[in-house]
């Protein structure tokens, strides 16, 4: 049941209560400063969400896009793609089991600005904000461009460059009106998208593990890969560390906290729930796929071919009548579905990082405005044009690969960054309160940090985008000297901590 509309700012949750702040003026010291204080000027977000719905925009975010990045996974890992996905999501538990223990110490949204600085400090707070938001940020315009592409590849329309921008721009003025409102109806949207996705992929894989054009024949040689030159095992392992991208989105969870109406120590179970649901998914439809066709036949002799698993199921429907009529339904639940889930989870969780950003001054406090419906106002209107704007100058002949590799790249260096303040705050600060007991306590949390690190130099090595890498980190950077030679001598940044609101 939604909560009331609050008049005042959201109320720090259990374990988060105002203490003292240490190291700053008498009157803060003094405790006079509260969190009312800090939040003068900027909107509150509405607590409406219960732990379901939050684990579903979670798991739809995490949800891949299925069948249009099908060839790329492929190309990537050859026939070895199913079981790299089992394998990475084994590998990605102690990353998220760091999120969640963090999630449940000090809950807020803006989760990277959050664990970075009261980890190490507010500069590493800003970057692995930074690093995740160029995975975020990229998803809407690249999604837009995939789902204009399967409307092509359906009715061989053969649609022209400004015909794909143009419905592109149209469906992000689309989601934009969704995230502007009520944030319930973002969930009630994603839900039917992601339930409609998961079962058709299921049916999908019964019906070509059924197909008497499925062979294990095709399973060999097991390590193919388009990655690595000669090297076919150093391809592979390059090839599973790109594959870390159709798992990052779990950190949504915690950015969803402040709209919660769940009691914050079960914020594990979404966390943890979401990469587990999606792994399983993604193993059992990539080993039913992979069964269908040769490696070259189904990526393109590794040219990541898009509508891998659109080509194979024409392989096993008659055309025409019923036959097409499945067609569009199959690829309905697994390039149009998945994607608009995707979108709309990291939509949504960009705009609550931007927002926390905004809130606590690391960016201006415009960006910390809500509207009517409790919503950011300038985030979600700053993410539409940033989107359009990488539509129009996107290179449409390899965006894929580059958007791709530049994604897992920025996402295993910000789990990295985590990962170490989670070691870091464990042993300055081991009295505070961990609602959520990470198991293994302090090897999972160095676990999470070298696997975080791998996964990162072996993304390097398959990275083709480092001129897109250097221009984004380029305008961090200029964003952040801005922040330390003029706002924060002004304005410190804060964060609320379990001891209370800090100043950095």
């Amino acid at each position: 049941m939604a909560d009331e509309a609050q008049s005042g700012p959201t109320p720090p949750a259990p374990g988060c209560e105002l203490g003292p702040i240490e190291g700053q003026a008498q009157d803060v010291a003094a405790g006079t400063k509260t969190l009312d204080d800090f939040m003068a000027g900027a909107g509150t977000l509405k607590r409406a969400l219960g732990l379901f719905t939050v684990y579903i925009i979670a798991t739809g975010a995490i949800f891949t896009f299925m069948g249009y990045w099908d060839g790329w996974f492929l190309s990537a890992c050859g026939p070895f793609t199913f079981l790299a996905f089992g394998i990475l999501t084994i590998l990605v538990m102690p990353i998220a089991m760091v999120y969640a223990e963090w999630a449940a110490m000090a809950p807020s949204c803006g989760v990277e600005l959050v664990y970075g600085t009261l980890g190490l400090n507010k500069h590493f707070g800003f970057f692995s904000s930074w690093l995740i938001m160029a995975a975020w940020l990229a998803v809407p315009p690249a999604g837009c461009l995939g789902i204009v592409a399967w409307f092509d590849y359906m009715l061989g329309t053969n649609l022209s460059i400004g015909w794909i921008a143009f419905v592109s721009c149209v469906v992000l003025c689309i989601l934009t009106a969704i995230s502007l409102y009520n944030i319930n109806l973002a969930g009630t949207v994603q839900t039917v998208m992601l339930i409609f996705a998961f079962c058709i992929c299921i049916v999908a894989a019964i019906v070509w593990i059924l197909s008497s054009d499925w062979s294990w024949d095709n399973f060999s040689p097991f390590f193919q890969t388009s990655l690595g030159g000669d090297n076919k095992l150093w391809g592979a392992a390059i090839g599973l560390a790109l594959l870390i991208t159709p798992y990052f989105g779990f950190e949504i969870v915690p950015n969803m906290v402040e709209e919660g109406t769940f009691p914050i120590k079960k914020m594990n179970r979404a966390i943890l729930g979401c990469v587990f649901t999606c792994g399983i998914m993604y193993v059992i439809y990539f080993f039913a796929l992979t069964g269908m066709n040769d490696w070259a036949t189904l990526t393109g002799d590794g040219g990541a071919k898009p509508f891998a698993s659109l080509d194979a199921m024409k392989q096993v429907v008659s055309s025409g009548g019923l036959g097409t009529l499945w067609l569009w339904v199959f690829g309905t639940g697994v390039v149009l579905f998945p994607i608009g889930t995707c979108i709309l989870g990291f939509w949504l969780s960009s705009v609550r990082m931007f927002y926390a950003m905004g809130r606590q001054n690391f960016l201006p406090k415009v960006f910390a405005k809500t509207n009517r419906y409790q919503q950011p106002i300038v985030p979600n209107l700053l993410i539409l044009g940033l989107s359009i704007a990488a539509i129009i100058t996107m290179n449409y002949s390899n965006f894929l690969q580059s958007f791709f590799c530049l994604m897992s790249f920025c996402v295993a260096t910000c789990y990295a960054i985590i990962s170490l303040a989670g070691i870091v705050i464990a042993k300055k600060k081991p009295e505070w309160e961990r609602p959520y007991k990470i198991p293994g306590g302090t090897v999972t949390r160095y676990l999470a940090l070298v696997i975080s690190i791998v996964i990162a130099v072996l993304c390097a090595y398959g990275q083709p985008g480092w001129v897109q890498l250097a221009e984004y980190l380029g305008v961090g950077v200029l964003l952040w000297l801005w922040m330390v030679l003029v706002k924060w001598r002004k304005e410190k940044a804060w964060i609320d901590s379990p001891e209370g609101v800090k100043e950095f």
